[in-house]
């Protein structure tokens, strides 16, 4: 793999002087609904709009696939499948859909039809339906692979294992992968949560990364490569502008929900703890424009519950009472129902989600009696273990579920560190 890693630092170095001239870090505000403050970068520059402004020579000629959905916009707002087919120095030949489709209005776990592209006249190929990587069928005749797609920071959303699997059937056809990069929405100087143990292994978790992993999809290709045995020939066209220290509301980029349960960067802030829910009796707030904010059952009581929470002082959060009726929520939880519940409410984008997270399992298990269940599967692979599961049956508290978790990340901060590309 030395051929793929020594190819990518010498290509990358004059578009990363681009990225080490960005500002410094913006100041930090009190709350995360503040917005960019003076001194934030005035515009971030996706890998979509490098590629064509300063890196075509990568696939100009070239017949093109790429593997998308609806978050690939530029700073205007217009769809990189559109700015590629109207390209006349490259040819687009095909478009990959990940999980929840092309345009993202599928439900999460719905498989995914291939089709037609109504635009561009183009082939679909899914890649959350009869198969999951990209067959040798599907990428006959195609010269260069391209994968541009808004990823979220968290270990259990599946559109960077996609990416892993499509750089995978890349690399056997003898296929260059080109990750044109986005900025990691929750902050690329953060890591939180544990590490995944591979005997847990799955779709929404496929390698040992922690539950926040502050990497951009072009820096997790390249840790792929260099770490986890991916062998593909990948390069990353960066996106220009971005710091690690900025999160999404400071690169004036517009935010479009990646998935139909991702509705603002407040839900993406929390999701790294409140997913783990998705394995419980619980809501997590699905069918209501605060998804993975709110999490709640009819049987809780949402004031009792936020004021045990608030207790426990985690920094940079608090939790509130919240009522809530999920509509057409999709994954069946009281459909229709009154909520009581607690609302998170981030007011610092570093705020520990995961830790956060595993004092509302413990409260809410209290507090749910008899009507606690859990879905043993969903929640061991989403949490990467079943220690946590068995240590909350077991009464044990917070600083004991959570130990060992600093350790593991900073072991994996280190680890990270040869692929990363941003100050």
């Amino acid at each position: 793999m030395w051929w793929s890693m020594r190819y990518q630092s010498c290509w990358l170095a004059p578009l990363c002087c681009l990225v080490f001239a960005a500002c410094g870090a913006p100041d930090r505000g009190a709350s995360v609904q503040a917005g960019r403050g003076e001194g934030s970068p005035t515009s971030v520059r996706p890998g979509v709009e490098v590629l064509l402004d300063d890196s075509l020579h990568l696939v100009a000629g070239r017949r093109v696939g790429l593997v998308t959905n609806h978050t690939a916009i530029d700073r205007q707002g217009r769809s990189a499948i559109d700015l590629l087919a109207e390209n006349a120095s490259l040819e687009l030949v095909a478009l990959f859909s990940p999980e929840h489709g092309i345009r993202g209005d599928a439900g999460a776990g719905d498989l995914i039809a291939s089709g037609v592209d109504e635009r561009t006249g183009l082939p679909i190929h899914s890649l959350y339906g009869e198969t999951r990587r990209p067959t040798p069928e599907m990428l006959e005749g195609i010269e260069v692979l391209l994968f541009d797609i808004q990823d979220v920071g968290t270990r259990y959303y599946t559109y960077v294992y996609t990416m892993a699997y499509a750089m995978e059937a890349a690399g056997a056809q003898g296929i260059p992968f080109i990750v044109l990069d986005r900025p990691n929405p929750i902050r690329g100087d953060v890591v939180q949560g544990n590490v995944l143990d591979p005997r847990f292994a799955t779709f929404v978790g496929m390698y040992p990364l922690p539950m926040r992993h502050g990497m951009t999809p072009g820096e997790l290709a390249r840790l792929y490569v260099g770490e986890f045995g991916v062998e593909a020939e990948v390069h990353v066209v960066p996106a220009d502008g971005w710091t690690r220290s900025a999160s999404f509301d400071e690169t004036g980029l517009p935010w479009v929900a990646p998935s139909p349960n991702m509705p603002s960067l407040e839900s993406a802030l929390a999701y790294p703890g409140t997913c783990l829910f998705e394995g419980t009796p619980l809501s997590v707030g699905r069918g209501t424009d605060r998804a993975f904010q709110w999490v709640g059952a009819p049987w809780l009581n949402g004031a009792a519950l936020a004021s045990a929470l608030n207790l426990y002082g985690i920094a940079g959060v608090r939790f509130e009472e919240a009522t809530f009726t999920p509509s057409n929520a999709g994954d069946g939880k009281f459909e229709g129902q009154t909520v009581q519940g607690v609302r998170v409410v981030p007011t610092s984008t570093d705020f520990d989600a995961p830790r956060a997270a595993v004092a509302m399992l413990i409260e809410a298990y209290r507090a749910s009696g008899d009507d606690w269940s859990w879905n043993v599967a969903h929640f061991d692979r989403l949490a990467g273990t079943d220690a946590l599961r068995l240590g909350i049956e077991a009464g044990e508290d917070l600083a004991t579920l959570t130990e060992g978790w600093e350790a593991s990340t900073s072991a994996f901060d280190a680890r990270r560190g040869p692929y990363l590309i941003y100050p």
